[in-house]
């Protein structure tokens, strides 16, 4: 066999085409990989699928046989960790994890291995690196010089501002305090502005360098539609476009996740759910379910994912909207990780704005965060109230220009917009005069039955059938009237206020606020979608549709592609692991599509490091031989 590396390569190409098996680094990995290994701090901001884990992991392999020693990671991940180290493993490396899941000897063996200099990088969770016990080991290896890098992934949980706060996190200036001159990279898939800068001044990261790719996922199809029946649309889609993919369903609460789960399962479909409600062990049992066979759809709250490196989720859909825009693009950036299509489709209505409105009223927070929050928010409304491009609207808030890119649900169908200016006044009309008539506000459904001119009991209970504007909008449908108060709450000329009533019940009603009057004026049009009855649901199973990865492949290839995903699903369960950390889908394409005849065919295949060439290299001739 011929030598894979060329003694002109530096010690970082080296590491990434011998250890992961990639020929080329991708984006600004390599300055990133460079300036860490120099010893340089950075702050990494590249969205989910970008490849962040080798911006630690190739520094930490270069610097350990420079002689400088281990890698600290510092994970949120327990339930992960195991899956991380396990890839690290097949490829080569010497790694451990220290978390609660190790028995007292396997934490000594993995402290005295981590002491003998036998370990390149060590995950560790940011609550154990606050222990004395494991400073103490810290402290040794810095005083040997044998304290390499810190690296922080998930770094916007040091931030109030970022969507996952853990408070754990802000323990880790500890590092820079007690360690100087060890330097740190600290990693996030998403940061807008003032998440980055409070990175930088929880983390002491003053000095360090921005490495901020683009936001952009090309491959991620972005769709909102209107939120009627969620269950039925859900299934629609799924049914239609992804029967056998594996995917994560978004729900807000415990009970929706269990409903929505059962409802799948009803309908035909693998699913698992999966929540904080459930004991730890369902949690993981159900998680290691997910990564480890396919076509499993996770119905979800936003307990999980971080983390989540399975590439070949094909979808992620929210049948509740997110509370921010960053967690938005954080949790739709679990599709389609390995660069093939993928779909985020989102379900969303008028009780989603309300009842996020209402979560950040009634939080205990201070008023400059509930400010912060609700710009968040007001930018996810944007988003799912826009007309124009999906992916031009999500990167601007990242601070990111971009044209539209033919490839979003308004690109490739764009929407029939109405002018809902009209509409608008008279409801901003009726809550005025309501309120002024009866000194009491009322909920979105008693304002649109007058505007409506519906004699209900309670229309006239209060007098409202005598109201001026009592049925002055017949003309409107309940379905655009829903529409034009849905964007009013999103942009904030309506604002929400609760009613307590002695039972103890609360409820929502409707205010004006100082957004109202220029509407009303008819300073600021209103522009809405049409609103559109989805068809019913034909069940049908496309079964027969090839995998993502092998779609490209003739109808041999194709063959040679499920015997090797058969083969690698075997390897996968002796070795307790997921089946993409064994090989990618993509690299078992790109096998099957050169259809090796020897070891030397198999060199320069994406993501065959030289450990896996040696230890399946034989078994993966021998499954295309008989295929």
């Amino acid at each position: 066999m011929s030598p894979r590396l060329s003694p002109a390569l530096s010690p970082a190409h080296a590491v990434l085409q011998d250890v992961f098996g990639y020929e080329q680094f991708r984006g600004p990995q390599q300055a990133i990989v460079e300036h860490v290994i120099a010893g340089g701090d950075a702050l990494v901001l590249m969205p989910t699928g970008g490849g962040k884990s080798l911006c630690y992991q190739v520094p930490a392999i270069v610097r350990q046989q420079q002689g400088r020693g281990v890698t600290i990671v510092v994970s949120p991940l327990i339930a992960l960790m195991h899956d991380q180290v396990g890839a690290l493993h097949e490829a080569g490396v010497s790694a451990a994890f220290l978390n609660s899941t190790l028995s007292y000897d396997e934490t000594q063996d993995v402290e005295l291995r981590l002491q003998t200099g036998d370990i390149t990088l060590l995950y560790a969770a940011p609550e154990r690196l606050n222990t004395p016990r494991f400073l103490g080991l810290l402290d040794s290896l810095y005083h040997g010089g044998h304290l390499s890098l810190f690296a922080i992934d998930e770094a916007h949980c040091v931030s109030q501002w970022g969507h996952d706060f853990r408070p754990e996190y802000r323990a880790l200036t500890v590092l820079h305090e007690r360690y100087a001159g060890v330097p740190r990279i600290a990693l996030t898939a998403t940061a807008d502005a003032l998440t980055r800068a409070d990175i930088v001044e929880r983390l002491q990261l003053e000095g360090a360098q921005h490495f901020v790719s683009s936001f952009d996922r090309p491959n991620i199809r972005y769709r909102i539609e209107e939120k009627k029946e969620p269950l039925a649309q859900l299934l629609r889609f799924i049914e239609r476009e992804h029967p056998d993919d594996a995917g994560v369903v978004y729900c807000q609460s415990r009970k929706r996740v269990e409903e929505m789960s059962a409802a799948l399962v009803d309908a035909g479909l693998k699913s698992l759910p999966y929540h904080a409600g459930l004991p730890a062990e369902v949690r993981q049992q159900n998680q290691d379910r997910f990564l480890r066979e396919e076509g499993i759809v996770m119905v979800a709250t936003i307990a999980f994912g971080m983390g989540i490196d399975k590439p070949d989720v094909r979808f992620v859909a929210h049948v509740d909207m997110p509370k921010n825009i960053e967690g938005y693009y954080q949790e739709t950036g679990r599709a389609g990780r390995d660069g093939l299509p993928a779909d985020a489709w989102m379900a969303y209505g008028l009780q989603d704005v309300v009842n996020q409105r209402r979560m950040i009223d009634e939080s205990p927070a201070s008023e400059e965060f509930k400010q912060v929050m609700r710009g968040k928010l007001d930018a996810l409304l944007a988003l799912a109230e826009a007309t124009d491009c999906r992916r031009v609207r999500l990167l601007g808030y990242f601070g990111e220009h971009s044209t539209p890119c033919g490839n979003c649900d308004n690109c490739l169908n764009p929407p029939a917009v109405w002018d809902g200016t009209d509409a608008a006044r008279k409801l901003l009309s009726t809550i005025y005069r309501v309120q002024q008539a009866s000194g009491l506000s009322f909920g979105t459904g008693h304002i649109m039955d007058i505007v409506r001119g519906k004699d209900t009991e309670k229309v006239k209970q209060f007098g409202h059938d005598k109201l001026s504007t009592f049925g002055v909008g017949k003309d409107y449908s309940e379905a655009q009237l829903r529409g034009v108060l849905r964007q009013l709450l999103a942009t904030g000329a309506v604002g929400l206020q609760k009613v307590m009533l002695e039972s103890g019940h609360s409820f929502d009603t409707l205010s004006l606020t100082d957004g109202s009057r220029p509407v009303l004026k008819g300073d600021v049009p209103v522009l809405l979608r049409e609103s559109t009855a989805s068809a019913p649901a034909k069940r049908t199973r496309r079964s027969t549709a090839p995998p993502a990865a092998a779609a490209n492949l003739g109808p041999d290839a194709q063959a040679r592609f499920i015997n090797l995903k058969a083969w690698r699903a075997e390897v996968a369960r002796e070795h307790n692991l997921p089946a993409y950390v064994i090989f990618h889908d993509a690299t078992l394409a790109a096998i099957a599509e050169r259809n090796p005849a020897s070891l030397d065919d198999l060199q320069g295949i994406s993501g065959m490091g030289a450990k896996k060439l040696e230890a399946y290299g034989a078994e993966v001739l021998r499954v295309c031989l008989q295929g």
